[in-house]
């Protein structure tokens, strides 16, 4: 009898550019997590930027032909998983209406936006993942992310994941889905309003008595961490990623105290 071979999903993943430019070692436990879930990962050298910045400026033109490029890159995969809820709600929630009414993009668009994820949706929804082989001893405490939370229904899949790392304790954020105060270009253009607000998020971080603040969104992370550190906190910061992948032999977000 002639045994069948079995076909993998094919995943191409989105790295983004704050994990390629900042913290590589998300994207490398992104890699690890996808594969263990029984998929085979890519990463279209061609992928830019997902087009954020330039369509919440409202520069659609420029948005729109980035969307070109990140569309034609990743359409030939089964899925397309990014380790960003702001990233995926991007691609998956903007990308449609960019090309609304346009005959020869919209349907190719369509299909494009239907198989993009957020990477722990993805594996918690999706793959279905209940095996995760980590191990972290210590309390963490989690930060939903504005667009993961709001535009792709992420709360549960995180909580989930983490509840499979032997020795994790987590502790709820209290007022975990309220806004870091980063929001992209907001913080640059608004500096005083984003201080405000990631100065009333780190003092609930701290009232956790977490050890380790996570969250599924680096710009977050970045912008919790350094609010953190310049407060001479002891509380560190990392992906939720490198936690479920047991990558944490490197440095927290920006740095240690």
């Amino acid at each position: 009898m002639t045994q069948q071979k079995v076909t993998k999903p094919r995943v191409g993943l989105f790295v983004t550019c704050l994990v390629d430019l900042f913290r590589p070692v998300v994207g490398f436990a992104a890699v690890k997590l996808i594969e263990d879930s029984g998929c085979t990962v890519d990463i279209p050298m061609a992928q830019t930027c997902c087009g954020q910045p330039a369509y919440n400026s409202g520069d659609r033109k420029d948005t729109r032909a980035i969307a070109q490029n990140t569309i034609e890159a990743f359409e030939e995969y089964d899925y397309i998983v990014a380790p960003s809820g702001s990233c995926a709600g991007m691609l998956k929630k903007h990308y449609p209406g960019l090309f609304k009414g346009d005959p020869a993009w919209e349907p190719r668009v369509a299909a494009f936006s239907a198989k993009v994820h957020e990477l722990v949706s993805f594996l918690a929804d999706v793959r279905g993942v209940s095996d995760i082989d980590a191990r972290l001893d210590g309390t963490v405490t989690y930060h939903d992310s504005c667009s993961g939370l709001r535009e792709l229904g992420i709360r549960a899949q995180p909580r989930a994941l983490l509840g499979q790392v032997d020795g994790l304790t987590l502790r709820e954020l209290p007022d975990s889905d309220v806004c870091c105060g980063f929001g992209g270009t907001f913080c640059v253009k608004y500096s005083d309003i984003s201080n405000a607000i990631v100065s009333e998020k780190t003092s609930k971080i701290e009232a956790s008595g977490a050890d380790l603040l996570l969250a599924g969104d680096l710009g977050c992370l970045m912008n919790m961490a350094g609010k953190l550190k310049r407060q001479g906190s002891s509380v560190e910061t990392r992906h939720v990623a490198e936690v479920l992948a047991g990558m944490t032999d490197q440095p927290p977000i920006g740095g240690r105290g």
